[in-house]
């Protein structure tokens, strides 16, 4: 039990959290602006402005979260403009990927469901912490091999 504890815990999983807390603050916080700001305009309707905010936050997260993830987690120092390109492309498609889902999840949620934008938008941030990280740790940020250093 102490050995899967220590698999666990480790630096690159805690960092990781806390870095997905942060990157979650940074979306909650650009979300609930710019939803407040839409809203309150009187410029547009409710679900413009959540899938506004949406989009939105997402961007500003993505942006946050690849800088963190690729310096603080994944401690990935390489910064060959070839290797950038790629790298950055993958955590984008990723992330993308994500954001669709988290678009499609706020509007079933929101829309459909009837569920409070602010609960739905934790709800989100719950899935797309674990989709993330499997991604981020199995596909962008993969231990360079021996050969590729």
């Amino acid at each position: 039990m102490k050995e899967k504890w220590k698999k666990i815990l480790n630096y690159e999983t805690v960092s990781y959290v806390v870095a997905g807390v942060l990157t979650t603050a940074v979306d909650y916080i650009v979300f609930a602006l710019v939803n407040e700001g839409m809203q309150r305009s009187g410029h547009f309707s409710e679900n413009t402005a959540i899938m506004t905010a949406t989009v939105l936050a997402w961007f500003c997260a993505v942006v946050f979260a690849y800088i963190t993830n690729k310096l603080l987690v994944f401690r990935n120092y390489r910064f060959a403009p070839s290797y950038l390109a790629k790298e950055a492309a993958g955590f984008f498609a990723a992330r993308l990927i994500s954001g669709i889902i988290t678009i499609l999840l706020m509007w079933i949620m929101t829309d459909l469901g009837s569920i409070n934008e602010y609960i739905a938008k934790i709800l989100t941030s719950a899935f797309n912490l674990v989709f993330n990280y499997v991604a981020s740790k199995l596909w962008i940020f993969k231990k360079a091999e021996k050969n590729e250093r």
